[in-house]
């Protein structure tokens, strides 16, 4: 087993037994569960709008060469640049080279999980440059020296009390700090950063290629700010998120954020066509798309799973997952955890050392069932599953059980051949680990339900 795995599976066994954790994050998950309700009753037809979504993104999926080529053209007509990356590495260097070129030392950045697969902020402060997360949630964890928990909400494995400890440790403000308190604090802090930032980094909710259009949405003013004070503008996507018409906007903002958050539309919603133009008072007087591919021209070339590049990343697959709920984010060892995590990390990073995360599902359909735009993911779990085996990726170990094991259900006079104590001995040399030390192996009768229902007929 690969030391990827063997730390999923300590860093589980941790995490689902932190009873704590658990409490946090159940609390934090239930708030959003509550203004999702309140959020789905703007809709008359909710599953029409769910569906509607699913085949726009989908058809800009199918067509995405075209849509991209056509985002770039209509981005350049109005002065803005695109670079194609083709991995983390390449990203960083280009923005790395943009920065260097213009003189930057201070960045501000809005959040942005594309970004995360950069590990951006680590790689420019070793290249001199300040880069400050200006995102409350993603501050919170820049500050504190942690990684993103969950898609939407950074920090939702930490209590109110636990942040008021960070900055109390950092700043020293007082440790019965109230978030009001703390948000003031941060708002003034940041304030400084946005007036003397040269440059600004953000992602991309949406890329429309028929106008050229960049659309962000957020509910601080952070993205906003990032995207127009500073005289540089940096905008990095993949390239999944290009959407075919700014009329499609009507249907993707109000459902991403009754998934995401529970609001009818998030606080800003911002559309941006390029630099500043002649007639324009405010706005970059430069500005660069870099669209990243990073395995996902890989994830593209598999059917069904490319289904799940349509996804709009509000989270709702995360906090409907039994499986999140107990382990935690950071267990998955992945930028992208939950449910599309497992479904899209084996083929964006490795399948070889990934493909253990689309085991790590109960399938209970969940996931399935809350996705605004209908993305099967259960059922992409069991795709990668098969991708795993056909590929020859699982255990030789496990490949023989498997056969031993069919041969016996094949033959259910094999099966009953050995004794209850020889097979209960196989179970605890075969299934101990993996069962869990904190759970006991089921143990096998003396007589099997053929036995009994001989004896019974008799």
């Amino acid at each position: 087993m690969s030391e990827i795995y063997n730390k999923f599976q300590s860093d589980s066994d941790t995490k689902a037994f932190d009873l704590q954790h658990r409490k946090t994050v159940s609390f934090n998950i239930g708030k959003y569960d509550s203004a999702v309700i309140k959020g789905k009753m703007q809709y008359q037809n909710l599953a029409i709008a769910r569906r509607l979504a699913a085949l726009k993104k989908h058809r800009s999926i199918e067509n995405l060469e075209n849509s991209l080529k056509d985002f770039e053209q209509n981005f350049i007509k109005r002065g803005g640049k695109v670079l194609w990356a083709r991995d983390a590495q390449e990203a960083n260097l280009f923005i790395l080279e943009i920065l260097k070129n213009k003189g930057v030392e201070l960045v501000v950045k809005s959040k942005s999980m594309v970004t995360e697969e950069l590990e951006l902020d680590d790689f420019l402060s070793k290249q001199g440059i300040e880069c400050v997360e200006t995102d409350l949630g993603e501050y919170i964890v820049q500050i504190s020296g942690d990684k993103p928990y969950h898609i939407v909400t950074p920090v939702m494995h930490k209590s109110a009390k636990d942040i008021a400890g960070i900055f109390h440790e950092k700043f020293g403000l007082d440790p019965e700090s109230s978030p009001q308190e703390i948000t003031k604090f941060v708002r003034k802090t940041l304030r400084e950063k946005f007036l003397h930032a040269s440059a600004g980094i953000t992602g991309a909710n949406f890329l429309i290629s028929s106008t050229g259009t960049v659309a962000l949405t957020e509910n601080e003013g952070n993205g906003v700010l990032s995207a127009s004070l500073p005289r540089i503008h940096i905008v990095v996507a993949g390239i999944e998120k290009v959407i075919e018409s700014i009329a499609d906007l009507h249907i993707f903002w109000p459902l991403l954020a009754t998934f995401g958050t529970g609001q009818n539309i998030t606080a800003y919603n911002t559309l941006i066509s390029g630099p500043r133009q002649k007639d324009e008072v405010d706005g970059p007087a430069e500005m660069y798309v870099i669209l990243m591919d990073n395995g996902r021209s890989r994830l593209l070339s598999q059917i069904p799973q490319r289904r799940a590049l349509s996804c709009i990343r509000c989270g709702a697959c995360l906090n409907g997952c039994p499986i999140y709920r107990n382990i935690g984010g950071h267990s998955y060892g992945s930028v992208y955890s939950g449910p599309i995590g497992a479904v899209i990390t084996p083929h964006l990073r490795s399948m070889m050392h990934y493909k253990h995360l689309s085991y790590a599902t109960s399938l209970c359909g969940k996931c399935t069932e809350v996705c605004p735009v209908n993305i099967d993911l259960h059922f992409q779990l069991l795709q990668n599953r098969n991708f795993s085996v056909e590929n020859k990726l699982s255990p030789r170990i496990e490949n023989w059980g498997m056969r031993v094991w069919k041969m016996a259900m094949l033959k259910p006079r094999l099966m009953n051949l050995p004794g209850a104590g020889m097979k209960n001995f196989f179970l605890k040399k075969a299934f101990m680990k993996s069962w869990g030390k904190r759970r006991d192996l089921p143990v096998i009768k003396p007589k099997s339900f053929r036995q009994m229902w001989k004896d019974e007929r008799k």
